[in-house]
């Protein structure tokens, strides 16, 4: 049983501004990123991409590569909480490595029942145990009872596989395991990523489990924030993409009052990541800020426009003075 304190309120009417958790995007989300992410500010936690756990007990350094924040005592240096996911299905064997993440320093231990992609699947990770609400328990159960009870338990589920036939099933399954709060991103894995999110199903769970319940899926704009707390019933959100295509969305949400960032701002952050990360090699570093443009191009026209301009461009410095005579072209109109 957890004994320690959620980081969010139980009773969600007892907060004004809304919990904003950092979602975990695999090939993305990574240390290097979480810190630029939670510098901006607005995030309340962070979730590391996920660690597989697939046939033994995994070595600590494992877990320092995809959560280096464990070395800062499970802080980014902003001081906002990562937590450390896993992904797999032999309950013992994650149970195992939980408890040796959280003997590392992991402030929360999360567990990955959404990956919706077709070689973690085919390995029975991810979305495809949605199908089977009795391993969901097992493999929660067993890792409530190895780690120790003051680091809370988390899972993060689909509405379903194929379809929503279990939904209520599986998170009163997971619920019933003994976790803290569940996370919904609000779509089957056949439903991947397309729009829309079926937030009206969070409400629908909420209904038959007593645990915090966090709303994930489609969250773009302080309005879908809003509209998702209207029709989940929970003003505790995740976003993935949202964030990383309006780094400040955070602070958006919670104050109607902030000053939105400029997209020259968002440019910007690109020579921070780019010194954030001096060991990539040039093809490297230049994929890795182009993959970030292009998610800015998703909500700003004006660096879609940018975007398509240096997108085959892989020099750094042809990349940056594109870049910066655009930014300076833009100034003088």
């Amino acid at each position: 049983m957890f004994t320690g304190t959620l980081p969010f309120p139980a009773d969600l009417s007892s907060t004004r501004a809304p919990y904003i958790a950092l979602a975990p995007m695999e090939g993305l989300m990574d240390g290097v990123f979480r810190e630029l992410m939670t510098a901006i500010g607005g995030i309340d936690h962070c979730v590391t991409e996920f660690v597989r756990v697939s046939g033994l007990l995994l070595p600590p350094k494992v877990f320092y590569r995809l959560c280096p924040e464990l070395h800062n005592g499970g802080k980014t240096q902003a001081g906002t909480p990562v937590h450390v996911q896993l992904l797999g299905s032999e309950p013992q064997l994650m149970a195992e490595n939980a408890a040796l993440a959280a003997s590392l320093g992991a402030p929360a231990i999360d567990l990955n029942f959404g990956c919706p992609a077709k070689t973690v699947n085919k390995h029975m990770g991810g979305a495809v145990l949605l199908q089977y609400p009795d391993m969901l328990h097992d493999i929660c159960a067993a890792v409530r009872k190895a780690v120790p009870s003051d680091i809370p338990v988390t899972a993060k589920m689909r509405l379903g596989y194929e379809d929503k036939s279990v939904t209520l099933e599986n998170a009163q399954a997971l619920a019933s395991a003994g976790i803290q709060w569940l996370t919904v991103h609000a779509r089957t894995k056949t439903e991947g990523y397309k729009p829309p999110a079926y937030w009206e199903w969070i409400h629908r769970i909420k209904e038959v489990i007593d645990i915090p319940v966090l709303a994930n899926g489609e969250i773009w704009t302080p309005e879908h924030a809003q509209q998702c707390q209207q029709q989940s019933g929970s003003n505790i959100l995740m976003i993935g993409r949202g964030l990383v295509a309006v780094p400040d969305l955070g602070l958006q949400i919670k104050d109607p009052k902030h000053t939105p960032m400029t997209w020259q701002q968002n440019l910007g952050l690109l020579k921070v990541l780019a010194k954030s990360l001096p060991d990539l090699q040039e093809k490297q570093l230049t994929s890795r800020m182009k993959q970030w443009l292009h998610y800015f191009s998703l909500q700003s026209t004006d660096i879609a426009n940018v975007f398509e301009l240096v997108k085959r461009e892989m020099n750094k410095d042809a990349f940056f003075e594109a870049i910066d005579q655009i930014t300076l072209d833009t100034n003088q109109k």
